[in-house]
């Protein structure tokens, strides 16, 4: 009697065991999953940093190549500059944290007024029709639609990443290990 309790505590006690290492198993599986789901939102970050590398590049000396020809101009490429560099403080964060919601909205907003300025010296050059042509500009205009295009690929990269990610964060029971780990969705752009 006092036998058959123990062999039958000792089963129960390995299903036990058998069902914790099961479980064990699947938390590791499942926060690999996410954290490699999560890299691939810090690889579409790494994919912008080409673009915005290229774009600031080329939007410096374009500002100081058109600030003799639009003197009357000043504002609009003093915003052009000062929305570069707020852009690539906003992409700095969004490298530090790249699945942050908080980074990619503040990374968005500073696209949004970079798109606003550069549109504003873009039409200004095209009023000029001399500008557009000159050997010192139209390069640097090239090089900025060059790399809006990288970003607008890598952009495109980040959100199918952030779906992904924030898919595995939602879906249960990846769920509990989100809450567990404090892992919060992702943000897009």
């Amino acid at each position: 009697d006092g036998a058959a309790s123990r062999r039958s505590m000792s089963t129960a006690q390995w299903a036990w065991m058998a069902v914790a290492v099961v479980l064990v198993f699947w938390m590791v599986g499942g926060y690999n999953r996410v954290v490699a789901l999560r890299t691939r939102i810090g690889e579409a970050v790494a994919q912008l940093d080409d673009g915005m590398r290229q774009r600031t590049e080329a939007a410096a000396p374009l500002v100081a190549t058109l600030r003799t020809p639009l003197a009357g101009e000043q504002g609009a490429l003093d915003t052009l500059a000062a929305a570069t560099q707020a852009a690539a403080t906003a992409l700095a964060a969004l490298r530090q944290k790249p699945a942050s919601r908080e980074a990619a909205s503040a990374y968005q907003r500073a696209e949004g007024a970079w798109a606003a300025a550069a549109s504003r010296v873009r039409a200004l050059v095209e009023l000029h029709p001399a500008l557009a042509s000159d050997e010192a500009v139209a390069p640097s205009l090239k090089a900025l639609v060059q790399g809006d295009e990288r970003i607008a690929f890598a952009r495109r990269l980040f959100n199918e990443a952030a779906a992904a990610y924030d898919e595995a964060v939602q879906q249960f029971p990846t769920s509990l290990l989100a809450w567990l780990f404090g892992l919060k969705v992702a943000g897009r752009l």
